[in-house]
């Protein structure tokens, strides 16, 4: 009777274990970073609202938050209109959907850097295959991530190959439980494919839309690799986002405290972004 008691609790143990190495323990000592001064190597140094009162005057991290929301305003509407437009497409009968599926998901489980290098050499400046086809036509090269102005657009277009193909899979699970009987009488109705599209079909999968507009906000809140790997942060700072600098903070010049203090106020900024949308969502439903 005693063992059959310790079973569940042993069943679960793992992942009891998993979660306070992995993820308790970093929360807790990162809210007591916020606090402190530390460089790895030397003792915590307390310092109490001292990391937030830099924070407050540090351009740097305001210009990446800024480069950041940059981002996710091109990145968030574009994903979700690609993936809906694919997800339509690949709801309707067709040859071989299996294998179309497969190909649109086929990205998101690539490695990210393997990506991030591949895309690299399709935006280069000289031997670029963009600007190879510019040049076959007699136009110029374009600056695709040495221009201020166009390195961060063209790091959108290259995140959003990446990830759209998970998107696309959430968004057809979503089409795939709305009632055939709706459209079905809005036929007899007399509506139009897009009149079945705005009333029916987007009201249907809002729930889908809301998961897909958080998902892909926290996704852009955590742009690294791509601005890491292409640019570095560069030209003039333009794609330096905000998990790019937390790193270069704690791993570059050793401000463990100071990264965490900047951490925790992106979380915070990540927070408030999420429940204005559900706010607005819900508000338009």
């Amino acid at each position: 009777m005693q063992k059959k008691k310790l079973t569940p609790y042993l069943l679960i143990a793992p992942y009891i274990l998993h979660f306070a190495m992995f993820v308790a323990f970093p929360v807790v000592f990162s809210l007591v970073l916020v606090f402190h001064r530390w460089n790895i190597i030397s003792p915590m140094e307390f310092v109490g609202l001292g990391n937030f009162y830099r924070l407050m005057g540090d351009t740097f991290f305001w210009q990446s938050v800024i480069n950041t929301l940059y981002f996710i305003i091109i990145h968030v509407p574009l994903q979700l209109i690609i993936a809906i437009s694919f997800a339509l497409l690949l709801n309707q009968p067709l040859r071989m959907l299996g294998f179309f599926r497969a190909v649109y998901f086929l990205p998101v489980v690539v490695s990210g850097v393997v990506v991030t290098i591949l895309w690299q050499q399709l935006f280069g400046f000289e031997n670029g295959i963009l600007n190879r086809l510019l040049t076959l036509i007699s136009l110029p090269r374009v600056g695709w991530l040495t221009n201020p102005d166009m390195a961060m657009p063209s790091i959108t277009i290259m995140a959003t190959w990446k990830n759209v193909g998970l998107y696309v899979i959430l968004f057809l699970t979503g089409l795939q439980t709305v009632p055939e009987q709706l459209y079905e009488a809005a036929d007899l109705e007399g509506a139009n494919a897009w009149q079945k599209f705005v009333h029916i079909t987007l009201p249907m999968i809002n729930p889908t839309i809301f998961m897909v507009l958080v998902l892909s906000t926290i996704g852009g809140f955590s742009l690294f690799i791509e601005p890491y790997v292409m640019t570095g942060g560069g030209p003039l700072n333009r794609t330096l986002s905000s998990v790019l600098y937390i790193y270069k903070q704690g791993f570059f010049f050793y401000h463990m405290g100071y990264a965490a203090t900047m951490g925790v106020t992106l979380t915070g900024i990540i927070l408030a972004l999420v429940v204005l949308q559900k706010k607005y969502v819900e508000r338009n439903t």
